[in-house]
């Protein structure tokens, strides 16, 4: 099997549809009825929304669940390095042969039609899903949630809504209220809903929604509560308390969306064994990510290098927190970011963690920012920065003059992987 097949066949879904991002459902239940309904036959689902935080649940909540010895199914997106890595069958990455498989299966059913290239991949993923046996199916939110094509499942066994803030208001609505209106739009009538920590307006949108489809939630702060004691990690609900290990995904960030991640374990029957999974065995690629390997890590020498595709405001501070709590060392950034994020928003909270800057474009996406604009938006905010040619370049100017540095390279998914494609 060529292993550029899949690839041929996305590219031609890329021409079905003139936009990109175009939010209605309608295509996506066509597309669903011509293949027979492939939402109707997979294992029980948790749908997850939110802004930030959607894939670090997903991630700790497979881990326990499969730290429990069940077979997990999981679709999330943007990938980084591959497609692949957008869906996962029963714990395995999909392969090469069975994605061209149901891609081509789609793309036939389809005939042509008007369809979004999330959309089709959606559909396809599903299709996947649907024929391997799994005990759950993890779908995470693309973009909102209320016509997110992922939201086609009537009775999920929980939705989930990490923590809601501002992004993507071109297609979300300028307010936090509007933006979580759409996350909300998952929730599912009688269907428990465990809710991340919010700000109060956007709380009051998302109980609200509950209430009138009466679906019961579980809240942070008023059901459930994580916090970090002692260096552990203390969950407490109506059931009880756990006593468990950090997460091993890095930052204080990290215990809320563990907590989201436990409420719903717990709520699905999982026992002491699975929660301590979820916490230790937990994976995130470019959340935090140290990078140890590879031909950029031999270009950083003897200085620290990380990665992280955060992007927005809630992402930059995050990000200074957890500069904050790593040992001292001279911290530079390599910064990438698209043309439609709140740049100053994201970059404000890292200005007095951060020695310097460095700017990059990231390759091959239209949407970017240039470095010399990057550098310029960096300025702005009070961080000394310059433009540099590609990420190898920066890592190797920061190097020269500071050995022992601590280079995190960071401000889109896109350069994340973009950077793991290129360390390889």
């Amino acid at each position: 099997m060529n292993p550029q097949q899949s690839d041929a066949i996305l590219d031609r879904m890329m021409a079905l549809h003139p936009k990109i991002i175009d939010l209605t459902l309608d295509r996506v239940w066509r597309l669903l009825e011509a293949l027979d309904h492939p939402e109707r036959k997979l294992p029980p689902v948790i749908h997850i929304a939110g802004t930030n935080g959607k894939g670090s649940t997903q991630a700790m909540i497979r881990a326990g669940l499969e730290g429990a010895g069940k077979r997990v199914h999981a679709y999330t997106s943007p990938h980084l390095a591959r497609f692949h890595e957008r869906i996962t069958l029963a714990g395995e990455l999909i392969s090469e042969t069975d994605l061209t498989a149901v891609l081509d299966e789609c793309y036939a059913a389809n005939n042509g039609e008007a369809i979004t290239y999330f959309e089709i991949t959606t559909v396809a993923a599903i299709l996947a899903f649907s024929l391997v046996r799994a005990d759950y199916c993890l779908l995470e939110v693309g973009l909102g949630g209320r016509l997110d094509a992922t939201n086609v499942i009537d009775n999920p066994a929980a939705t989930v809504i990490t923590p809601v803030s501002l992004d993507h208001q071109q297609f979300l609505g300028d307010t936090l209220a509007e933006i979580a209106s759409e996350k909300a739009g998952i929730i599912k009538r009688g269907v428990l809903c465990v809710v991340g920590p919010q700000d109060e307006v956007a709380l009051d949108v998302i109980e609200d929604r509950a209430a009138r489809v009466q679906a019961p939630l579980q809240v942070f702060g008023q059901h459930w509560h994580a916090t970090k004691e002692r260096e552990r990690l203390v969950f407490q609900d109506e059931t009880g308390l756990l006593d468990l290990p950090l997460p091993a995904l890095i930052g204080d960030h990290q215990v809320q969306n563990a907590g989201a991640a436990l409420a719903v374990l717990r709520h699905l029957g999982m026992d002491d064994v699975a929660c301590e999974a979820a916490m230790e065995q937990a994976v995130w690629p470019a959340r935090m990510q140290r990078l140890k390997t590879g031909p950029l890590s031999a270009a950083a020498g003897n200085a620290e290098l990380w990665l992280d595709g955060g992007h927005n405001p809630a992402a930059g501070a995050a990000l200074s927190s957890i500069l904050r709590e790593l040992p001292k060392r001279p911290t530079f950034l390599i910064c990438g970011m698209l043309n439609t994020k709140d740049v100053s928003g994201y970059m404000t909270p890292l200005r007095d963690v951060a020695v310097g800057l460095f700017a990059v474009s990231i390759p091959g996406e239209t949407a970017t920012l240039s470095a010399s604009d990057t550098a310029a938006a960096a300025k702005k905010v009070g961080i000394e920065a310059e433009a540099a040619t590609d990420v190898e370049s920066a890592i190797e100017s920061i190097v020269s003059k500071t050995p022992d540095a601590r280079i995190l390279i960071c401000g889109s998914l896109y350069l994340a992987g973009s950077v793991l494609r290129e360390n390889g």
